[in-house]
């Protein structure tokens, strides 16, 4: 059995570059100690913790669309709602290993199993 290392995911909007293109399908690997750690040391995080997240998620986003490379910078100019997406994107497959959360259905009441790396659309 082999550990699964990256997971594929789809933004809810998108990031628009500066020729008006929409990245919308990404690879998130799974974040090491380093990752959570070096950030710390960055002066844009001791001068405002919130900008860990946007440190991380550079570091542990390896692929938008075609974009050659995740900057803070495109971290920096996602929409809010695409954002929220990748925080609990990288919180569920570091956490458990998987995109898959189970939830009850709203309607049945019954447990069901939801894909987070589908839920951003197609």
């Amino acid at each position: 059995m082999s550990l699964q290392t990256q997971f594929e995911f789809t933004l809810p909007r998108g990031f628009v570059d500066s020729d008006g293109t929409v990245h919308k399908k990404g690879v998130m690997r799974l974040a090491t100690a380093m990752d959570e750690i070096a950030p710390l040391r960055d002066v844009r995080v001791t001068q405002n913790q919130a900008y860990l997240t946007i440190i991380l998620l550079a570091r542990v986003v390896v692929k938008l669309g075609t974009l050659p490379q995740i900057s803070t910078g495109v971290i920096e100019n996602l929409f809010a709602a695409d954002l929220a997406y990748l925080q609990a994107f990288y919180r569920q497959i570091n956490e458990e290993g998987t995109t898959i959360i189970k939830r009850p259905c709203p309607a049945c009441n019954q447990e069901i199993e939801i894909d987070l790396a589908d839920l951003g659309g197609a």
